[in-house]
């Protein structure tokens, strides 16, 4: 098989489909591997490690799409790579449909076999190519909110772990899963007062023993979750539907609750967000704000670490890779029940429910896609 790997041209986004190691795997494999020239420069891996590992740099990104049978990605295509789209072509990124009507109708158009690394499965029923990079927004999320909380942007002009004889922040996270206990950890490493809202209880239990009794956690409740954003300094957005468009948890009127200079990260905003103020936004403008509220809205917070990032990435992405390109996608997802919930689009059909149910679309199971 064919692979190509272009550069990302979504704004600031540094990361890259494969690193040099995965282009080895590949290559070793049997397959030949296109790489667009300059395509790994923002992640710290040039030309010469990709070609030392077997690829073949090529100048232009349609001959990249053009010429290979699967693209590898980090982020979705925008607009201005959707003329690239074709039937047969095999294109395995992230792709966060269910909150991008445009990038569905253009996938169903043209065809493409399109699987996501946000609705792929393991044994467990766990997201392991989600993983990694859940976890480094996790972790930014804390890191932007302390910035943002800061008086030159908007914020309370607060220390998250305060000082001797200074009240701490309060962080609120919502949602306990991958981003949220990351979030935990750097909020409370950091020394902020720390509450986590879940509704699972048996997620409750395992975030308070891990923890030791040191954050606050609380059944998200609609009571609790007004009561906690009266309070919060930081609210994190840590909520996930796998392939669904997230619930919208906080409205325009909580906002209005909510401290002036208070910093909202919503992480979930890949998904169409948790915060009903919420939009998308960059690395280049990050920030607004409603009601005296600082929103960070970023859609691809982990590109702005893009070397651990990519690093991250691949070591969860490449086997799905590889076994697509040893065995043919047919062959892979029949094999691979978990690897088949990862197919959103398949020659015009659409076999993701969850997008599906976002914009009142048919739905067609993967394995009569065909």
């Amino acid at each position: 098989m064919v692979v190509g790997v272009v550069k990302e041209i979504k704004n600031h986004e540094y990361r890259v489909g494969l690193t040099p190691a995965g282009v080895q795997a590949f290559s070793k494999a049997g397959h030949t591997v296109l790489v667009e020239n300059l395509a790994g420069e923002g992640a710290g891996f040039t030309n010469e490690e990709y070609e030392a590992a077997g690829a073949k740099t090529v100048g232009e990104a349609a001959a990249v799409w053009g010429g290979a049978d699967m693209i590898i990605k980090v982020k979705e295509p925008v607009e201005k790579e959707y003329t690239f789209l074709r039937r047969g072509l095999i294109l395995y990124t992230y792709l966060h449909l269910a909150a991008d009507k445009a990038l569905t109708d253009a996938l169903l158009q043209s065809g493409t076999n399109a699987v996501a690394y946000e609705t792929i499965t393991d044994d467990t029923g766990a997201l392991p190519c989600l993983m990694p990079m859940s976890a480094i927004a996790g972790r930014i999320s804390v890191q932007e909110g302390a910035k943002y909380i800061e008086k030159p942007y908007g914020g309370r002009g607060v220390l998250l772990g305060g000082v001797p004889g200074v009240g701490k922040a309060e962080v609120v996270v919502i949602g306990g899963g991958v981003v949220g206990t990351n979030a935990a950890k750097m909020a409370y490493g950091l020394g902020a007062t720390v509450t986590v809202l879940d509704t699972s209880i048996a997620r409750l239990s395992y975030l308070d023993d891990i923890f030791g009794g040191g954050i606050t956690t609380l059944y998200s409740s609609r009571g609790n979750l007004e009561d906690c954003l009266v309070r919060a300094d930081v609210l994190i957005g840590a909520v996930l539907l796998p392939g669904y468009s997230a619930p919208k948890l906080v409205g325009k009127d909580d906002i209005k609750k909510m401290k002036q200079g208070a910093v909202i990260v919503d992480v979930a905003v890949d998904q169409g967000g948790c915060i009903q103020t919420t939009h998308p936004t960059t690395h280049q403008d990050p920030i607004f704000l409603v009601d005296g509220v600082v929103h960070y809205c970023v859609a691809n917070m982990p590109g702005a670490v893009p070397r651990t990032a990519t690093i991250a990435l691949g070591n969860a992405t490449l086997a799905y890779g590889l076994k697509i390109a040893n065995m043919g996608l047919e062959k892979a997802l029949a094999e691979d029940p978990g690897l088949e919930k990862g197919l959103n689009t398949r020659d015009g059909k659409l076999t993701c429910p969850g997008v599906a149910q976002a914009f009142g679309y048919e739905y067609t199971p993967a394995g009569k896609a065909v």
